[in-house]
């Protein structure tokens, strides 16, 4: 009975439950979409706040489940909404599954991907089931809904979450699993040069022919470049570290001629704002004009030599 009235004091009211599973799913989504493109150490705190709101929402789902059991379980007590709402929750739970799975450095391959992108992948297929879910269970939430107790409730399960996901590091440490050595991003790392030479969504591009290949610099420029491979010279060095959101990085030495040197020679029009790159993959991505003329920025040919 003890046990029972300490649960029934820390859990929320129905429709307070319902729309925190919405804001953190929301949360939830939105650091881990943002997280994509987040790569220096100083936007680790989002990987954190990613995980933290990850254990919140498990939490909160847990409530969820087991006060509506009884209706999901009795056929008799089905709606014709309620196939959606089942179908949201199997997918959020594999979502949460395979991220933590992930963190604790568990690896299921699945046909040449990770349980990284299969956690991605069911997050992502959450947004449209979640819309759908709330066109039949929708409840606008009330103000006699709230109290302050909520409040304290919701920040130390946020708190609490974040302890976890630092508990998560530590564990993986501990027992000493591929996760031990992962990057704050969750990548881990790729000896050698063993990694992907050119990684996108299902890209399989033929190997350059290098007697052929071009490099073009045109746009808003006053002397548009069209040079072939053989006079280009590599003669700039760098070392460089190499994220990518399959879940892998590596750190090597690039040699490769200077994309500043490029535009210089190209001369960027005074309305030249953004430099596009363009793979032989069809991945593309802009960079501002400065930062593209800048040190960091490289055109590679080559790793390690």
């Amino acid at each position: 009975m003890r046990l029972n009235g300490l649960r029934a004091r820390l859990t929320p009211a129905p429709r307070v439950v319902d729309w925190s599973l919405l804001a953190l799913a929301t949360g939830a989504l939105a650091t881990g979409v943002v997280s994509l493109g987040a790569g220096h150490p100083s936007g680790a705190l989002l990987f954190v706040g990613h995980g933290a709101l990850g254990v919140a929402l498990a939490a909160v789902l847990a409530v969820k489940l087991r006060r509506v059991r009884r209706r999901v379980t009795d056929r008799r007590a089905w709606d014709r909404w309620t196939p959606v709402s089942i179908l949201t929750a199997l997918v959020v739970v594999g979502a949460l599954a395979s991220g933590t799975a992930w963190a604790l450095g568990a690896s299921l391959p699945l046909w040449g991907w990770t349980l990284l992108n299969l956690h991605i992948g069911l997050g992502l297929l959450a947004v449209p089931l979640v819309l759908v879910h709330l066109r039949g269970r929708y409840r606008p939430l009330r103000r006699r809904d709230l109290s302050r107790r909520d409040t304290v409730r919701y920040a130390g399960l946020l708190l609490a979450g974040a302890v976890v996901v630092r508990g998560e590091s530590v564990l993986a440490r501990a027992l000493d699993t591929p996760a031990a050595r992962a990057r704050f991003t969750g990548s881990r790392p790729v000896d050698g040069d063993s990694f992907p030479v050119t990684s996108w969504v299902a890209d399989d591009p033929d190997p350059v022919d290098v007697d052929s290949w071009r490099l073009r610099v045109d746009g808003l420029v006053d002397d548009p470049a069209d040079v072939p491979y053989d006079a280009l010279d590599p003669s700039v060095e760098q070392r460089a570290l190499l994220d990518c959101t399959s879940g892998w990085y590596t750190e090597q030495s690039w040699r490769g001629v200077r994309l500043g040197d490029l535009l210089d020679a190209a001369g960027p029009t005074d309305d030249a704002r953004w430099v596009t790159v363009w793979s032989v993959t069809g991945y593309r991505w802009s960079f501002p004009l400065d930062e593209a003329r800048g040190c960091s920025s490289r055109s590679p040919s080559a790793a390690n030599g």
